[in-house]
């Protein structure tokens, strides 16, 4: 039997800009098979033989176009990229919700899937009755979905309102029982959206938790989030959209750190190499910021157990100015870390001479905390108070804190909020005689 679980090739989708797609009954189905010749046929006298009108008025979009990628089973996949990147029309073709415009999805096995808050529950139906109706749509006998049934509502922890119709529950309530339901009741490969940031923070640590345990089952993941720390948690292999296409497949941390650093954020290191067009003014003008290891080799990823060094070149081109180099770190969510000053003791409010200056700081090995850092570069002189120039999200990088190893994280293996985190010190006395 082959290990592939699921097999998309030249996976494509096109929409009519304005038109939205509607689910059919089976009598609107019906209606169409009827009129179809008729409906050719006209398209045909008209030259629309593509199915997309010649006049020029009708415009169309690809929201996915050539996507082709095996999946293993027992993988758990994450997808990621921008708004508009394809990811959910991604996800509703491989949940069997939309067909593709081109291409094909070949899936071995149940599908179950979690993609928006209100998909896979009829509201008039009670929490009890929707286990039963998921289940059977998954093609699960009566007696199945029972066994699974007392642990469903314990995960999702709606005991006491079970046999209440779901169209009354709270937004956290209905997330906790339809991701309770599309977990457990074991279909080959889960699809999961962005929902789960519905929820809150104990309950989603909860699924991260439940998603793990069903990709070490064997059971295929795919799984949509914009929590870049979730996916290299949870996901041993990613794959970055941008356009409908697919622009990066492999290891988790590898393509986060190439979706961190693309678009309107720079990589690793930002140079200008004409000075006339480098920020600053007619005192000094900041030439590079690099981001680089401890062997001064410019870097994008760091383990969480290596250092981290910046460093700001600058020219001066009038003497007698104090200039301060500073940095700004900004996690991807835009919250400040933190700002260094340059604290070098033989430069503190010493003039400078016409030149070119390098500075540079080292943030020591476990230290940061892992994700995404984005910084901020400014040179500027503090008496009076002047900003020679600012530039946001100048370079970003990547803090990778992998499970083996020593680190802060100790024998934890979930998510660890915060900025910092540093590897202190613990000491513990112990004393056995003041036993009560």
């Amino acid at each position: 039997m082959s290990d592939v679980a699921v097999r998309c090739e030249g996976l494509g989708k096109q929409y009519r800009v304005g038109e939205r797609e509607r689910y059919k009954a089976l009598r609107d189905t019906l209606t169409d098979v009827m009129y179809a010749p008729a409906r050719r046929l006209r398209s045909l006298l008209k030259g629309g033989a593509n199915g997309t009108s010649t006049n020029g008025h009708e415009r169309t979009f690809w929201a996915l176009k050539d996507v082709s990628f095996e999946i293993k089973h027992g993988e758990v996949v994450g997808i990621i990229g921008r708004n508009g990147a394809g990811k959910s029309t991604l996800l509703k073709i491989l949940s069997r919700i939309t067909r593709p415009t081109e291409g094909y999805v070949n899936i071995r096995g149940r599908v179950g899937s979690l993609l928006e808050v209100g998909t896979g529950f009829h509201p008039e139906l009670t929490g009890r009755e929707n286990i039963y109706l998921n289940g059977a749509v998954l093609g699960m006998r009566r007696a199945e979905i029972q066994r699974k049934f007392d642990e469903i509502v314990a995960f999702a922890e709606t005991e006491q309102f079970i046999d209440t119709p779901v169209k009354r529950y709270s937004s956290g309530m209905y997330v906790r029982l339809a991701f309770a339901v599309a977990a457990h009741l074991e279909p080959e490969v889960l699809v999961v959206d962005e929902v789960l940031a519905v929820g809150d923070a104990s309950f989603q640590k909860k699924c991260l938790a439940k998603l793990e345990n069903v990709g070490q089952a064997g059971r295929t993941v795919f799984f949509v989030s914009h929590n870049i720390q979730s996916i290299q948690r949870l996901c041993q292999r990613a794959i970055l959209l941008d356009g409908g296409r697919v622009m990066s497949d492999g290891p988790a941390h590898e393509v986060t750190g190439r979706y961190l650093s693309s678009g309107t954020h720079s990589r690793a290191v930002r140079e200008w190499a004409d000075v006339r067009n480098a920020p600053g003014d007619e005192a000094v003008r900041l030439r590079a910021v690099r981001v680089k290891t401890d062997e001064g080799e410019v870097a994008e990823t760091f383990d969480i157990r290596s250092a981290v060094n910046i460093e700001v070149e600058f020219n001066v081109l009038e003497p007698g100015v104090v200039i301060v180099p500073n940095v700004h770190f900004y996690t991807q969510d835009g919250v400040c870390a933190f700002v260094l000053f340059d604290n070098d003791a033989g430069w503190k409010q010493r003039p400078r001479d016409c030149g070119t200056y390098r500075s540079r700081v080292r943030v020591p090995q476990n230290y940061l905390s892992e994700g995404g850092m984005v910084l901020g570069a400014a040179l500027s002189t503090m008496d009076p108070l002047t900003v020679h120039c600012h530039v946001c999200d100048v370079v970003t990088f990547q803090v990778i804190d992998k499970l083996e190893g020593d680190s802060a994280r100790g024998e934890f293996a979930g998510h660890v909020p915060g900025v910092v985190r540093p590897m202190l010190l613990w000491s513990t006395e112990y004393a056995p005689e003041a036993l009560p």
